[in-house]
């Protein structure tokens, strides 16, 4: 029973962790992507139409990630090359995304698809209890990975230390020779890619079929695990477990058939996302993380 309640949290942690590491990403260079839900659903129905097609989970995941990526590169055009708001452009694209990923998976409701085989590591699977978390699939290992290479190009390397002065004073940055624009591209792009392997995750290993909005919000909670993790990678894999832990929860609860209304049971995970936003704004340490030119345009000219 542990074991099947610890392997089912981490799960739903992975689409987290990928969509939240790169919307950090993005928001260390300065740029505030509220479009994450939508990059997630144009992920995941590009990851289930490929594998339906093709018959291999692994190219399902490439596609994933391809379709997060140029998705995001629809927002960058206008926040980066027309310097609309971000606020507003983020939220039309999540617009976007429900409503195009909804068209383009309308002819694939009903169809079923092999999601992604069980990797198991030797030995360290047979561990007790813990063994499950060498139990796992490529993409949640993967997930892991990433999240250190993250730290580490930020922390330790010279690229990093560019996109982050991009995010701190953009101004500064460019009279320094920085392309501030082209930096904020990739950091948004990879962003993109990251947010679609999330939205992958979910048919080629949560729920083995296509469902429109099957994201179900996990964009927005990807957004607040952000400011959770006060713009510190390692962080994100710590909160996107508490988030997932939450959700299983109120599922538990559900097919235990607590006396607690099923709507509210649902609301959980939301109402903890909000609560945890609440009580970080509050704190000092938070207003340190936070890149100063979060959410602000940027224009050579001016």
């Amino acid at each position: 029973m542990i074991d099947e309640l610890l392997i089912t949290i981490l799960l739903t942690s992975v689409p987290l962790v990928f969509a939240a590491t790169g919307e950090l990403v993005a928001e260390k260079a300065g740029v505030l992507n509220l479009g994450v839900e939508g990059m997630m659903l144009m992920g995941a129905v590009a990851a289930f139409g490929i594998t339906a097609q093709f018959g291999n989970p692994y190219i399902g995941v490439v596609a994933g990630g391809i379709s997060g990526g140029l998705t995001a590169m629809v927002f960058a055009f206008f926040v980066l090359g027309m310097a609309t708001n971000q606020v507003a452009t983020g939220l039309a694209l999540t617009i976007f995304g429900t409503g195009l990923s909804g068209l383009l998976g309308a002819p694939l409701v009903g169809q079923a698809i092999d999601g992604l085989p069980e990797l198991s590591i030797p030995l360290l699977s047979n561990l007790p209890v813990m063994g499950v978390v060498f139990s796992l699939d490529v993409m949640a290992y993967l997930s892991v990975i990433i999240v250190i290479l993250v730290s580490w190009f930020l922390n330790q390397t010279k690229s990093g230390l560019v996109l982050r002065a991009v995010g701190i004073n953009h101004d500064s940055a460019h009279a320094l020779g920085y392309e501030v624009l082209k930096v904020r591209f990739y950091a948004v792009v990879f962003g993109g890619v990251m947010a679609g392997l999330g939205g992958a995750y979910l048919p080629l290993v949560l729920t083995p079929h296509w469902a429109e909005g099957m994201t179900a919000g996990r964009g927005w909670i990807a957004l607040a695990l952000v400011v959770f993790a006060a713009w510190r990678p390692y962080r994100v894999i710590i909160g996107a477990i508490l988030f997932g832990a939450v959700t299983i929860f109120q599922l538990l609860g559900q097919a235990k058939g607590w006396a607690i209304p099923i709507q509210f049971m649902s609301m959980m995970p939301y109402l903890v996302t909000i609560f945890v936003l609440v009580i970080m704004s509050g704190s000092s340490r938070i207003a340190i993380g936070a890149p100063k030119e979060l959410g602000r345009s940027f224009t050579s000219g001016r």
